[in-house]
């Protein structure tokens, strides 16, 4: 096919051109004729430049070969009308002290009324363990938190009525009571045995009853300050009392577990968990299970059923 056009000079992609008059052109490209009896090859429609492409296309002929390798731009973004409109804002809170902020909000009432009530429940603690009056540390509390139960905290414990500061001090011992009765039930023995010419019979039960007192094992104290009682103490000090049947040297014997608020006389640990320990007390002719938290005890007793 041929083609009478001017001579036109086209830009390629590769940066050459090439001038002539077109000649001969299908789907794959064009041949130009570039001077007398001179011909180019046939230049692929891809390898004309966008300038190149817009001017073949003004040729009618050419125009549905060249217009699908013309780019078309996108078309121009529309500008935006952005308009900012007020909004209500929330009005912040005057500034004022962290107390007044709890007492102004609801909230804030609940949660100093928790604090205060877990300060009293502190104070009643702090009371069983240390043997100071309940009411009397419960009370401080309250009227004055925090403080009263961290002094009374930082007492030392009471020492029961009776106990001697050397009674506290001792890390197994008997009160005085049981220390100076072996010394009673000699000094018994030796008065009982000028009476011994006149009336035998009664000299020598007493003399029976003196001889069984000094024969009892002696008593042993564990108190709290002294001794830590938690699972590891009762495991070690008191294994013999975890058998059903009880054998040994620690057969006829009880523990005297005093509490702030009740004292229990166990023959037997029926069990022991992390934080309490479970006593076989006997209650008239039955026996019961007890329950006693480890921070509630105050004193522990291990001494022979009859003394």
């Amino acid at each position: 096919m041929l083609a009478a056009a001017s001579a036109e000079t086209y830009n390629l992609t590769d940066g050459t051109s090439v001038t002539g008059d077109v000649i001969s052109f299908n789907d794959d490209g064009i041949i130009f004729r570039t001077g007398e009896d001179k011909y180019s090859d046939r230049i692929l429609w891809t390898k004309f430049s966008q300038d190149a492409l817009k001017l073949l296309a003004k040729n009618p002929k050419l125009r549905d070969y060249a217009t699908p390798f013309i780019e078309t731009p996108p078309p121009p973004h529309p500008e935006l009308n952005v308009q900012v409109h007020s909004v209500s804002r929330l009005e912040l809170p005057a500034k004022q002290s962290v107390i007044g902020a709890l007492f102004s909000s609801f909230m804030g009432i609940v949660l100093l009324l928790l604090i205060y009530a877990a300060n009293i429940y502190a104070g009643f603690e702090i009371a069983i363990f240390r043997s100071q009056p309940i009411g009397l540390v419960a009370g401080l509390a309250a009227v004055f938190p925090i403080v009263a139960p961290v002094i009374f905290l930082a007492m030392p414990t009471r020492a029961e009525a009776g106990a001697t500061q050397q009674d506290m001090q001792m890390e197994t011992g008997a009160p005085a009571g049981a220390t100076a009765a072996p010394h009673a039930a000699s000094a018994g023995a030796g008065q009982s045995a000028p009476a011994a010419e006149g009336q035998p019979a009664t000299a020598t039960t007493e003399t029976v009853q003196v001889a069984s007192a000094v024969s009892l094992p002696e008593t042993q104290v564990f108190q709290r300050g002294q001794f830590t009682f938690n699972r590891r103490f009762f495991e070690t000090k008191f294994s013999g009392f975890f058998g059903i049947a009880r054998h040994g040297a620690s057969k006829d014997m009880v523990l005297v577990i005093k509490t702030g608020r009740a004292q229990h006389i166990a023959e037997r640990i029926s069990r022991i968990a992390a934080n309490d320990v479970h006593f076989e007390v006997l209650v008239g002719a039955a026996r019961q299970e007890v329950t006693v938290p480890f921070g509630e005890i105050q004193e522990i007793q291990l001494k022979h059923k009859d003394a």
